[in-house]
């Protein structure tokens, strides 16, 4: 949990090496250095993410600049690590990759926008929802009647749990995008480890004092070797 903030672009190939295929392209993707297809699985990064137990996770996508900014607001006001996720299109070696996101009827039904405290709907006049399995815990997609209503899942992001926002980055189909998360999936707090190590270092000088550099390097853990 140091203090640093990661900026994932994600455009689903190697664009600066003229469009290989990269470990977030889509199973089955033709490139120059996959002639009949990507056999490798998408890696999710923000599912590594969150499994690393991430204090701040998100996902955003380069043409929303609306949605963009206030992703990035909320991660360099984050105390520690923040890693956000966004998808940014390669108009040269990938052009199209995440039109389902960016095409306004599409992306009504793919794009599921998490707001914290909020049920979790989406789809034209949010007749879809997310809501849990109660026999497995799976997250599952739903038609939304006024009998399930309330079964819909509030988004949490500060849960201290990661397991929720987990399955929540889980959801999108790795090869159409449909039912993809966007926004904060977890935000909680954690010690930072620039803090507690500055803090470390005052006690010590506290303690003991200043260090002695010429004494560390000349004491009992260095040998003298002699032909």
């Amino acid at each position: 949990n140091v203090n640093l903030k990661i900026l994932l672009f994600n455009n689903r190939i190697y664009g600066l090496t003229k469009g290989q295929y990269s470990p977030t392209s889509e199973l089955g993707k033709i490139t120059k250095s996959t002639p009949m297809g990507s056999l490798d699985a998408p890696f999710n990064p923000v599912s590594l993410a969150l499994g690393a137990e991430a204090t701040f996770v998100a996902r955003t996508i380069d043409s929303d600049r609306k949605h963009l900014t206030e992703t990035l607001r909320q991660a360099a006001d984050h105390p520690g690590t923040a890693l956000i996720e966004i998808y940014q299109n390669c108009n040269i070696f990938n052009d199209g990759a995440f039109d389902t996101l960016k095409d306004h009827e599409q992306a009504q039904e793919a794009v599921i926008r998490l707001e914290h405290g909020q049920p979790i709907r989406f789809g034209t006049n949010n007749h879809k929802g997310v809501t849990r399995d109660p026999a497995t815990g799976d997250l599952h997609i739903i038609e939304v009647t006024p009998e399930n209503e309330h079964t819909v899942l509030t988004h949490d992001a500060h849960a201290p749990s990661p397991t929720t926002a987990f399955a929540l980055s889980r959801l999108a189909d790795p090869h159409t995008l449909h039912h993809t998360p966007i926004g904060v999936l977890r935000s909680t707090n954690r010690p930072v480890y620039d803090t507690q190590m500055a803090d470390q270092l005052d006690r010590a000088i506290e303690q003991h004092g200043k260090g002695d550099l010429t004494h560390l390097l000349t004491g009992n853990d260095t040998w003298t070797v002699t032909g």
